[in-house]
């Protein structure tokens, strides 16, 4: 659906009535990936693909169907070897395709629009009256419309839906009525979890040494990285190639001119008082998940009270991580690198930090806070750090 987003917009605002048909599972070498969408309007106009042109037909028919019946199906696809002309895939693969009328997506299609994170969870398999229910999924705590099932499997499928949001996922996911997955019984339903994540960005400000390692990681985890320098020697393609923007400018202007979210990163290894002092002063003022910048003790002290001096309050200064990164005892850019991008996920899913072989209770964390684990009685002390790697 995603990929047809802007078509499919444009035939809601003219109230033409549509059918869409997603790839929702495959087996073998099937043509396209699950969440593949072939959309069919009231007119015969047809947009998107789900095979290739294999059973694109086949499905331009079902969806006909679905608009005149109202009524959505589960439909496989595969090779037959008794006819090869058969209405299949010549590649020898298998596509489970789900194919429901007009669906009540809006709110994902205009959240799409706004290049916000949506994800679209759908019964397609289950109990009659409830296939083709739908959830729409902003974030942990912000869904939409309902799947029909009893408060377990709704808690259920929302958890996981805004797990696979969180990380830009589809996939099937099964549960019964008390929310237990992969179970069988005559109240299970199987739900198709669609997600358009944008990917995060992540600034990093200063083009040093460490920085190359830094977008390296920063790329590797999935965000979309900007280099931003003012100094045009440094700031060069060829040093930052992994970069998706390699930007000269000042760190304080560029970040004046650019949008930030919730899930922006910012990186600040300029270890320099002119660059660091503006754009900390704005950066720390601004909604971004993540604030961390480069330098010893010493310069941090110094660096705080310089940004005291232009009015940062403790609590925004708190928000502050430096020096950057966990305490792993990190000397080399790369081995910085990744001792910054371990504090950004404990950041992250609010994880505390300290080794998992100390710690009890989940291994994984909802991201909805930096409440630490708790640590076992006979667990050892934990040392604070007397230096840092980026000192």
């Amino acid at each position: 659906m995603f990929d047809i987003v802007s078509e499919l917009t444009a035939w809601k605002a003219d109230a033409k009535p549509f059918a869409l048909a997603t790839v929702v599972d495959v087996a073998g070498s099937a043509p396209r990936l699950p969440g593949a969408a072939l959309a069919v309007n009231a007119d015969g106009e047809a947009v998107g693909s789900i095979s290739g042109g294999c059973v694109e037909g086949a499905v331009y028919e079902l969806c006909r169907e679905a608009l005149e019946t109202g009524t959505p199906v589960l439909r496989r696809f595969g090779y037959s070897d008794e006819d090869a002309f058969a209405v299949g895939l010549t590649c020898g693969g298998v596509i489970d395709v789900f194919v429901h009328p007009e669906p009540a997506a809006d709110t994902a299609l205009r959240s799409i629009a706004d290049r916000r994170p949506v994800a679209v969870a759908r019964v397609v398999a289950g109990p009659a009256h409830r296939v083709g229910a739908t959830l729409v999924v902003h974030g942990p705590d912000e869904a939409l419309g309902g799947l029909g099932g009893t408060p377990a499997f709704e808690s259920a499928v929302r958890r996981e839906t805004a797990a696979m949001l969180d990380t830009g996922r589809c996939g099937r996911v099964t549960y019964d009525s008390d929310g237990r997955p992969c179970a069988t019984g005559p109240d299970t339903a199987t739900v198709f979890v669609e997600a358009y994540t944008p990917p995060p960005r992540m600034i990093v400000f200063g083009a040093v040494d460490f920085a190359s390692a830094v977008v390296k990681v920063g790329k590797f985890l999935g965000y979309a990285v900007t280099v931003c320098d003012a100094r045009e020697v440094f700031a060069t393609r060829r040093r930052f190639p992994d970069a998706d923007h390699v930007v000269v400018d000042w760190p304080h202007r560029h970040l004046d001119a650019i949008e930030v979210d919730g899930r922006t990163v910012l990186c600040v290894l300029t270890h320099d008082a002119k660059f660091d002092i503006p754009l900390l002063e704005r950066a720390l003022r601004l909604p971004v998940a993540y604030v961390g910048a480069m330098g010893s003790r010493r310069t941090h002290e110094s660096r705080l009270a310089k940004l005291r001096e232009v009015g940062l309050t403790d609590a925004e200064l708190a928000r502050l991580r430096a020096p950057i990164g966990l305490d792993l005892g990190a000397r080399t850019p790369e081995e910085t690198a990744i001792a910054v991008a371990a504090e950004i996920i404990a950041h992250r899913r609010g994880g505390s930090g300290v080794p998992l072989s100390v710690t009890r209770g989940p291994i994984h964390h909802d991201g909805r806070g930096s409440i630490p684990p708790s640590i076992t009685p006979d667990a050892p002390a934990l040392r604070a750090p007397k230096g840092h790697h980026a000192a």
